[in-house]
């Protein structure tokens, strides 16, 4: 089968590539580099997708352009076909956001409409489009369950998935595209970007410097390994639903400052800690009810934070930070 993977080179987009690859599957990766993180970073992730690629006896393409580049998404379909989307590119990002809102807005909303059409225009059957915990808000109810009302978005981040979310449907109910939403919740392993709090907290306190820690530590995140993900997203793609939404999480919170001891612990080293205000757009906590993936789905997450943090570590350590 021949898949397109919209940010092919990044953290999680380049362990999907791999698993595709492994699996059997023809991959193309359409990807701008663009310069959030160092595109040095996303260039290695290729390396290794070609590399992947070749032992497999699989074939891999790879298209710079910008999501906006409508043209350049539909060569990248006609030329080498598609039968699948797995859309995981997107500006990132809880906080960025805040700073360059219309920039969210058009590289995720209409980028991920430039794609839909792209898919629809060559026939793909099936699309698989990464959400985010961040359409949650700040919800009084957890574990957050795909029912709950998402209509509470606190960053242009969060906004920017939610009419994300709402296209898939529409693609689906007018044009019957398949369309499987998966909300992500905080996704950390190998090659996770420099810019998340796990990677930044590890590269400060290796470096002896501090660590800003927004609030008194007391928020709670739903961590979730890569290979969990990859296999929820692993899952999406052969099972056939007309237009559903689920939750990838661990379905486990961890406190902020049990973090920074499970990396102290990992690390050896003692963070020091530089406190600072609360920052807008931030939620107290997410936390995944994934009793619909692992219905649906099969999902069932494997890495807890204690074996996640350690393992993260052993590559960043060998990565070279």
């Amino acid at each position: 089968m021949n898949f397109l993977v919209t940010g092919g080179a990044g953290f999680i987009g380049s362990h999907v590539c791999e698993r595709l690859l492994r699996d059997g599957h023809d991959v193309t990766v359409f990807d701008d580099l663009n310069p959030f993180y160092a595109p040095a970073l996303k260039r290695r992730n290729l390396a290794d997708i070609k590399a992947t690629a070749a032992a497999a006896g699989r074939h891999f393409h790879f298209f710079e352009g910008d999501l906006a580049d409508r043209a350049t998404l539909d060569r990248a379909l006609q030329e080498v076909g598609c039968d699948q989307v797995i859309h995981l590119a997107a500006r990132a990002g809880v906080r960025p956001s805040l700073l360059e809102p219309a920039l969210y807005q058009r590289v995720n909303v209409e980028g991920t409409v430039n794609v839909l059409e792209a898919a629809r225009a060559t026939g793909c059957r099936k699309f698989v489009l990464a959400s985010s915990s961040s359409v949650y808000g700040v919800n009084a109810k957890v574990p957050f369950a795909e029912t709950d009302p998402i209509f509470s978005a606190i960053s242009p981040y969060a906004a920017s998935k939610l009419a994300c979310e709402a296209l898939g449907h529409v693609y689906h109910h007018v044009y019957g595209l398949e369309v499987t939403m998966l909300r992500f919740f905080t996704v950390y392993g190998p090659r996770q970007r420099p810019d998340l709090a796990i990677h930044k907290f590890a590269s400060l306190i290796t470096a002896g410097r501090p660590i800003p820690v927004f609030g008194d530590g007391s928020t709670r995140r739903d961590y979730t390994y890569v290979d969990d993900i990859v296999d929820g997203v692993m899952a999406a793609t052969t099972c056939d639903f007309g237009y559903e939404v689920f939750n990838l999480g661990e379905s486990q919170t961890v406190r902020l400052d049990e973090l920074i001891e499970l990396l102290e612990h990992s690390l050896g080293i003692r963070a020091v800690i530089d406190r600072l205000p609360q920052q807008p757009g931030d939620v107290p906590v997410t936390f995944a009810d994934i009793s619909k993936a692992r219905a649906k789905l099969g999902y069932n997450p494997q890495t807890k934070i204690a074996v996640g943090i350690p393992k993260f570590v052993e590559w960043f350590r060998a990565s070279g930070g």
